[in-house]
Order: C-alpha cells, then sequence, then structure tokens
C-alpha cells in the first residue's frame, strides 16, 4: 500500500551527489547543504572562470547544474499568488527541474510555500485536472481559502483539501473537503496536480513535518505524482 511515509522514505534511498565549483571569491554554498541528504565536494574553478555553481548527480547520473544565484531563490524564494503574473515561477522552475526529487532536511514553511506556489501556478495555468492539498490541518486553510476560491472558480480544475478538522471550511465549488483526523496525514504538508489533459504538467510535493522544520521532496514525474494522489485516496482526470 502507497503511503506517504513510504513515498518519501523511497525518494530519500536515491543517491545525489552535489559539487559546488568556486573561484577565488567567498561561498557559503557548501555550508548551505549542510542539513540535507546529499553528498558535498568542492572543486576549485580557474582565475577569471564563471561565478560559483552546483553540479547535481542522482544516482550516478547528471542532473543540471545551478548557479549562486538561482541557488539564492531556493533560500529566499519568490512568493505570489497563482496568476499574478506571467512570470511568477520563470526563476523558480529553475530549482524545480534540476532538485527534482532531491530529499531536503530544514525546509522551511516559507520554502515550501514557495514551491507550494509553483505548483499551483501551474495547475492555474493549465486550468483543468486534479489538485489535491494537505494542509495538516484545515485551520492552515483558513489564509489560503481566498486563493483556492480563484482557483477553484476562475478554473475547471477539482480541487481536494485536507486536514484535521479543526475549523469548518467555507464551501467553494470545485473545492472538495476530506476532514482527515489521522496522524499521518496531520504530519505531512503534500501537494499534487496531475496535469490535467498534459501528464508533462504533472507536479507534487510531500513534506514531513519533524520537530523544528520538514524533510521533503518535489517531482514533475507522473507516475510519482499519481502515486502521491493514490496515498491520499484521489483519482486523476481520465485520459
Amino acid at each position: 500500500m502507497t503511503t506517504l511515509d513510504s513515498l518519501l522514505e523511497r525518494v530519500r534511498d536515491r543517491h545525489h551527489h552535489f559539487t559546488v565549483y568556486r573561484g577565488d571569491e567567498e561561498t557559503d554554498l557548501p555550508d548551505r547543504f549542510a542539513t540535507h541528504a546529499v553528498n558535498v565536494d568542492v572543486e576549485r574553478l580557474p582565475s577569471g572562470g564563471p561565478g560559483p555553481f552546483v553540479v547535481i548527480e542522482a544516482d550516478g547520473e547528471f542532473v543540471g547544474a545551478i548557479g549562486e544565484r538561482e541557488l539564492d531563490w531556493l533560500l529566499e524564494p519568490p512568493i505570489a499568488r497563482p496568476g499574478e503574473s506571467p512570470g511568477v515561477s520563470e526563476g523558480y522552475r529553475v530549482l524545480f527541474d534540476v532538485l527534482d526529487e532531491t530529499v531536503f532536511r530544514a525546509l522551511s514553511r516559507r520554502q515550501l510555500l514557495a514551491v507550494s506556489r509553483e505548483i499551483e501556478d501551474r495547475a492555474y495555468r493549465v486550468g483543468i485536472g486534479t489538485l489535491a492539498v494537505g494542509f495538516q490541518t484545515l485551520s492552515n486553510f483558513e489564509s489560503q481559502a481566498d486563493l483556492y476560491r480563484e482557483l477553484a472558480t476562475a478554473t475547471a480544475l477539482d480541487v481536494h483539501v485536507f486536514g484535521a478538522p479543526d475549523w469548518a471550511p467555507p464551501d467553494i465549488p470545485g473545492i472538495t473537503y476530506h476532514r482527515n483526523s489521522g496522524q499521518a496525514q496531520e504530519r505531512h504538508w503534500v501537494l499534487g496536480f496531475e496535469g490535467g489533459l498534459d501528464q508533462l504538467q504533472a507536479c507534487g510535493l510531500v513534506a514531513q513535518e519533524q520537530t523544528d522544520y520538514y524533510e521533503g521532496f518535489w517531482t514533475d514525474d507522473e507516475g510519482l505524482v499519481d502515486e502521491i494522489l493514490t496515498a491520499l485516496g484521489v483519482h486523476g482526470t481520465p485520459t
């Protein structure tokens, strides 16, 4: 049986290797990965070369490279409402794609909110399909209710909201509430969008709450997104 915990454990088992390339300039890139589930090496660049950047490998295969500026977006990510600007997630998608299925520890709520906005914005732009969101508790949904009202009423999305029933949410056309009291879902910040009629638009996030941080991953693999929806008991759009 697929559960959110089992998905996180499976992705955690992947081996990620980050190589930080730097010149003579000061950089704290190696320190930024100290709490993440990755191995980190540092290599010197010749004088006059490019600025610091990181090369990512997964299970021995090249995944991508990120410059220091782009990495800063992960630590201080842009946060905007879906649909506010056509470029709302253009820069942040570099991180979303390159760091796909990398387990990160010590994620803050702000960082998770930025990844969530990327998923919500993609769902908004596609305008059709199933979007499932776990807020841990329904009271966490209260501050997002207006945003999700727009998502549900301005599109043909089928939105499912999960959370422990500690608050009575408003009835919103297009939104189905799942009032859960199980501890497993209360521990997880989770989103899954199966892409509507285009599976290439599928994306998801699973993060487990620890004592004072979150540990989790995001993905744009349609198979893994389908498993996220299955773990939540939600079925995607028929193709």
